[in-house]
């Protein structure tokens, strides 16, 4: 019996687990999961130091002419001491000397060789950057389950961090199922159809960030479907697509079940794709996917994703959503959950034309999708709804409601 999206989703939450750690470069970490806390080892600045090219001044001396004839650049370990009616000059990032009580910008003083102009509007601690106002020692700057980015690298550098223990990548293997498949790279029979569904399935894994591995096609035999899948087992998850209706020659469930895997629902009251079937074998997680194109990927962003996600141990597996508003009316068949792929301008959602299950146009066109609640059959022009994303990220650290409903509801 299918289960519920909810249902599905929640099985997914519970029974994958975070993969194994490694240590690596702060340079390779971009994507990657942090495995524990990094707090800061020292001061960030570590130094009171001046945020402009100026002149280190008393307060006192607001408005008056005063001396300078020292300078301190950017790296010099001076050891001044600012003096009454002094004004020192100094450089962006340099360490302020002691009895500086403000930053004066150069543009803002007259200078006359080695008499200064003060201004009558200067502030105490104007333009002093001060040690640990960014960062404090002993602070956490990353937590656990933090995805590393561009700016996370900044952070790890400023702190003097060379390396970083993060979550492997995910490994994932692909191969499809069909002695009708070919792919893409061959010459194919009128009688035969190229796999567009594989190298979707290992972009789309890269694109979260995995490593990929693709198999193969297997034929529509116990044994192919068997060799297949023992070649593939050394991965983290294995995605394979058709052979999971009940067609005579629908053997890929059977195959598997053979080698030991263990099932943790088969079928979900989804449309399209309800013979979604997931499970493992030992620690692999294994994903059969529906044989449609249309009806693997909206599967794909339903529930391949987050165990992509979860395995890589970020905290943001849950999907994200963007409330929106419809920009036609569209009507939708009551009974079942429906998945609708559209167009996202940023203000309004459109349903896309055309999105049958077997489609392959409508996967290079959607922005994101909207699932229907079962007793929903019509959204109005302007009605509220939830997007997920597709072609952007936004995931979610908080499990929210992704259903999209009667306003009564």
């Amino acid at each position: 019996m299918a289960i519920s999206i909810i249902d599905a989703l929640n099985i997914i939450y519970k029974e994958i687990n975070i993969l194994s750690s490694e240590i690596i470069p702060i340079e390779s970490s971009i994507g990657r999961t942090i495995c524990s806390n990094y707090s800061a080892v020292f001061d960030l600045p570590r130094f009171d130091n001046s945020a402009m090219d100026g002149y280190a001044v008393k307060l006192s001396n607001t408005g008056e002419n005063v001396n300078s004839n020292r300078v301190i650049y950017a790296g010099d370990d001076s050891n001044f001491i600012l003096q009454e009616n002094e004004a020192i000059r100094i450089m962006t990032g340099s360490s302020i000397p002691e009895g500086t009580e403000a930053i004066v910008p150069i543009e803002d003083v007259e200078v006359n060789r080695e008499i200064v102009s003060l201004p009558n509007n200067i502030r105490k601690n104007a333009h002093i950057r001060f040690a640990g106002e960014d960062i404090k020692s002993s602070k956490t700057y990353i937590k656990k389950g933090d995805r590393v980015s561009a700016y996370t690298i900044a952070l790890f550098a400023s702190q003097g961090l060379t390396h970083v223990s993060v979550v492997r990548k995910v490994k994932v293997a692909v191969f499809g199922t069909g002695d009708e498949l070919r792919p893409h790279y061959e010459k194919i029979k009128p009688h035969q159809l190229y796999n567009s569904n594989a190298p979707m399935f290992l972009a789309r894994a890269k694109e979260l960030g995995c490593s990929v591995q693709y198999i193969g096609g297997s034929g529509d035999t116990i044994e192919s479907l068997k060799s297949s899948i023992i070649e593939a087992l050394s991965a983290d998850l294995i995605i394979t697509s058709g052979g999971v209706s009940v067609g005579d020659k629908d053997f890929t469930k059977e195959a598997f079940r053979e080698l030991g895997m263990e099932t943790f629902f088969s079928g979900v009251n989804i449309k399209p794709g309800k013979p979604t079937t997931i499970g493992k074998i030992g620690k692999t997680i294994v994903v059969n996917l529906a044989g449609n194109p249309l009806a693997s990927m909206t599967n794909y962003e339903m529930f391949v994703k987050p165990i992509i996600l979860k395995l890589s141990g970020t905290n943001e597996y849950y999907h994200g959503i963007i409330n929106t508003k419809m920009a036609e009316d569209y009507k939708i068949k009551a009974g079942r959950n429906s998945v609708i792929l559209g167009s996202f301008d940023g203000n309004l959602f459109t349903p896309l034309k055309s999105q049958s299950a077997g489609m392959v146009s409508p996967l290079a066109e959607a922005d994101g999708m909207i699932v229907s609640d079962i007793n929903l059959s019509f959204l109005n022009r302007d009605d509220e709804v939830k997007m997920i994303p597709i072609k952007f990220q936004l995931n979610s650290s908080i499990n929210k409601n992704i259903f999209t409903t009667n306003k009564e509801n």
